[in-house]
């Protein structure tokens, strides 16, 4: 498991959760509209997205596409439970996302650009040192941190 905490754009996120989840199967016109993202309403492994407004334009399987306007936060969690993360606007369509990725979800995040492999490294490093000597760890910022 690794920390995250990092600044990035909402379409970086959006980005992620479909690499997660359903890039396989979404339809192009609703993968090419930045607004529609995943949702799945189970108990093990929710997606939820909180927005000023959102409607289901489409329902396959166990996940609903909901167009949102304002986006005011994201709730990811894996389906094996070993990936929560939260994405929280700070700004327009920027925020921070936190919380903890398994190795697969670390994958999707290089991927889509919300972290990068330096980032990576930087908090094995920081937990390993802070393990073998007590120090606390420090905070990185994702590539899309805003001026």
């Amino acid at each position: 498991m690794v920390k995250i905490d990092v600044e990035t754009s909402l379409d970086r996120f959006r980005e992620f959760i479909i690499l997660s989840t359903c890039r396989s199967f979404i339809p192009d016109e609703l993968y090419m509209d930045r607004d529609v993202f995943p949702e799945r309403e189970t108990t093990v492994g929710p997606i939820y997205v909180e927005a000023e407004d959102k409607v289901t334009v489409k329902k396959i399987g166990e996940i609903s596409f909901v167009k949102a306007v304002n986006v005011l936060g994201v709730i990811y969690e894996s389906k094996s439970g070993n990936t929560k993360l939260r994405w929280r606007q700070t700004r327009d369509r920027f925020g921070k996302v936190s919380g903890e990725a398994s190795g697969n979800s670390v994958v999707n995040l290089i991927t889509a650009g919300v972290i990068t492999k330096s980032y990576v490294e930087k908090v094995l490093n920081v937990e390993k040192s802070s393990t073998e000597n007590g120090t606390p760890s420090s905070d990185d910022t994702g590539p899309d941190k805003p001026q």
